[in-house]
């Protein structure tokens, strides 16, 4: 009987071993002068490829063009058919061809050429057309495939998507690429959420009451507006306190009945209460209801000039993916 797991296991061995040994034979000067032609590029960088090395090329794109580095993959079929029309002098191609004699990729290269277009290769044999052609190799060969024939591409693709994935994050190291940077291309990830995210994209409006409303007022407005709780202010709007849902029981509890009538908010309101800006990023405003003794469910939001404008709930943050 099979044991897959130790099949698995050999496989993996492999392929990270693959990488290990390219990380010791691979050209300093080649590494070099392809991270200097990226980083000083004044176009963008077109990633070519067919069949498994094109897939593998539209991945590296996509990691450039994510971490900083505006990248397009490029089709050599299609660009046989027009799509060379997207190619520019000041670009930077990267090839990826295992054999380095892939028929359509060295179609394109006179093109390439006549344009004055810098060719990266990432190739698999130092000996073929593709290699001899490029303004600078990256050697991405390999002993064996993972592939039990030794033809199906995996360790070798394993090494190309590698050898890309490390000059994207030397570029984007190179870049200065900040965090913040990171999360605009990527606003609807949760990094990019906690960085761009902010209360007023999450704030409902404000459902303000005086201080002189009474108890029954305030739990019509808590009915009425639905959000737990409700906003006290004074006559300029300015945030005086908050009633929650259970500022309300609380107070129900220990109030004899007959005194209902002379309740008002003004006495059942945590006066002075945490509150957040609507520029405040959502991830933060999190923090500050969450990482207390006593956990806050809804946050009033106030401008610089301290008006009561939004509620946050906890809810809604957490629902929003933070």
């Amino acid at each position: 009987m099979t044991n897959y797991y130790d099949k698995v296991i050999e496989i993996l061995n492999l392929e990270s071993e693959a990488i290990s040994r390219t990380a010791h034979k691979i050209d300093r000067s080649g590494v070099e002068k392809a991270l200097h032609l990226l980083e000083s590029c004044q176009g963008k960088v077109i990633v070519c490829g067919v069949g498994k090395s094109g897939v593998i090329g539209q991945k590296i794109a996509q990691t450039l063009t994510s971490t900083g580095t505006v990248a397009v993959f490029v089709n050599p079929s299609d660009a046989l058919h027009g799509g060379l029309g997207v190619v520019a002098s000041d670009d930077v191609v990267i090839a990826l061809s295992n054999s380095g004699e892939t028929d359509e990729l060295l179609a394109i290269m006179p093109t390439f050429r006549q344009r004055g277009v810098t060719v990266i290769a990432i190739v698999g044999s130092l000996d073929s057309t593709l290699a001899r052609q490029a303004d600078t190799v990256l050697d991405a060969s390999v002993d064996k495939e993972a592939c039990p024939l030794n033809l199906a591409p995996t360790t070798s693709t394993t090494v190309a998507l590698a050898i890309g994935d490390a000059l994207a994050m030397a570029l984007m190291d190179a870049k200065g690429l900040t965090a913040e940077d990171f999360a605009a291309n990527h606003p609807a990830g949760r990094l990019g959420k906690r960085l761009t995210l902010k209360v007023g994209d999450l704030m409902h409006d404000s459902p303000n009451i005086s201080t002189s409303a009474n108890w029954l007022d305030v739990v019509k407005a808590v009915s009425k507006n639905a959000l737990g709780a409700v906003s006290v202010v004074g006559k300029a709007g300015e945030l005086l306190g908050i009633i929650t849902d259970g500022d309300l029981r609380r107070t129900i509890e220990r109030t004899s009945p007959e005194l209902f009538s002379s309740l008002t908010s003004e006495n059942m309101m945590t006066a002075d209460p945490i509150t957040a800006s609507p520029e405040m990023l959502a991830f933060d405003a999190l923090q500050l209801m969450e990482n207390r003794p006593s956990q806050i469910s809804v946050l009033p939001v106030v401008d610089e000039g301290g008006i009561c404008v939004g509620l946050l709930r906890l809810h809604d943050v957490v629902r929003s993916g933070l």
